[in-house]
């Protein structure tokens, strides 16, 4: 989702190179009554889309507001690792995901470096320090100063500038979000702008749209922003749903097929989801069936999604499906398939 990122004081550097790179142009060639002034809802929305994104280390940091700087190392889950750049993540990943069950620790070699939601890159030397960092992050999205990274804007973008009076006084060609952000956070309290539309955009669902004004900029944010909400909701309900799945065993309470329930078909049967992503499927009246067993994961879009997998022609393979998850206790689990509604699956811990 795009992630919450807070505001801090411009650094003075940025604003050297964004002023030595825009194209700016002094003439006057108007006026423009819907000019927006520095604390507009445009300028904001304008200002949050065009901060620094952090968001790609959250599993590492836990801190949208920051932006992990190479090379660094750490100890995840008590093992070292040194990190040079991004594609070093899916070792990480690999040591979380290695148990379902765990609580993965992430402790950090300090110093490290990051580059701050204002593109400030900022040493870090302790534990006390990240903390801070993390609290600051916090107080930015109770204070409504979060960022808006769900909208990817295509540059290069003009911004017009306009007086008091409505007069224009030149125009500005932004070519990047750092840029961009320079731009919004640098005006005075006697500037005004306009953004020359149309402007071309990409939102998180990936839909590519052109925006001709500042309320359709509005509506996008919008859209791009409940979409978001709705991933992390199902994020949030898939790492519940696995936490309550993972290491126990379960009995089919309902499965509900062609509007029949055949849950007496497995009425001897536990299923057992274990911490390193297999199902086990038990026969508990007759051993001479042994044990049937498959995997299963738990992932997220904008639904919950419990995908279970056993070899076909097994007396347990009708349970093979893409699920998703309709509601859940600490004792109760119930699915949906996610092609068929009325196919519907239920586990009761036993």
């Amino acid at each position: 989702m795009k992630t919450l990122k807070f505001i801090s004081a411009i650094a003075i550097t940025a604003i050297l190179s964004f002023t030595s790179c825009q194209s700016e142009e002094s003439t006057e060639v108007g006026t423009n009554p819907n000019a927006n002034s520095s604390t507009s809802t445009t300028a904001s929305n304008y200002e949050r889309a065009a901060m620094n994104d952090g968001s790609d280390d959250d599993f590492l940091d836990g801190n949208s507001c920051t932006e992990l700087l190479f090379p660094l190392s750490a100890t995840i889950n008590g093992k070292p690792i040194t990190l040079i750049s991004k594609l070093d993540f899916s070792a990480v990943l690999n040591i979380m995901g290695e148990f379902n069950d765990d609580n993965d620790t992430v402790i950090f070699d300090f110093p490290i470096s990051v580059k701050t939601s204002n593109y400030t890159e900022v040493v870090v030397n302790n534990q006390a320090e990240f903390n801070t960092l993390k609290q600051q992050c916090e107080t930015a999205e109770q204070q409504g100063k979060d960022a808006i990274s769900c909208i990817d804007i295509q540059f290069p973008v003009t911004m017009l500038t306009y007086n008091v009076t409505l007069e224009q006084t030149g125009s500005v060609v932004v070519q990047s979000e750092k840029q961009l952000y320079t731009f919004m956070t640098g005006l005075d309290g006697d500037e005004l702008f306009a953004v020359n539309y149309p402007i071309s955009a990409t939102l998180s669902n990936g839909t590519s749209i052109q925006i001709k004004s500042d309320a359709e900029f509005q509506d996008a944010i919008s859209e791009c922003v409940q979409f978001e909400d709705e991933k992390d909701d199902a994020a949030n309900t898939a790492a519940e749903v696995e936490a309550i799945l993972s290491g126990t065993k379960f009995k089919v309470e309902t499965f509900i097929t062609g509007g029949v329930n055949k849950a007496n078909d497995y009425a001897n049967w536990s299923i057992e989801f274990t911490n390193d992503s297999k199902i086990v499927a038990k026969n508990i009246i007759n051993s001479v069936l042994g044990e049937i067993e498959g995997t299963y994961s738990v992932s997220s879009e904008t639904d919950a999604f419990v995908n279970i997998s056993f070899a076909n022609n097994t007396a347990v393979s009708a349970l093979k499906n893409d699920w998703i998850v309709s509601t859940y206790s600490n004792t109760l689990v119930t699915l949906k398939s996610k092609t068929d509604a009325s196919v519907t699956l239920a586990f009761k811990k036993l």
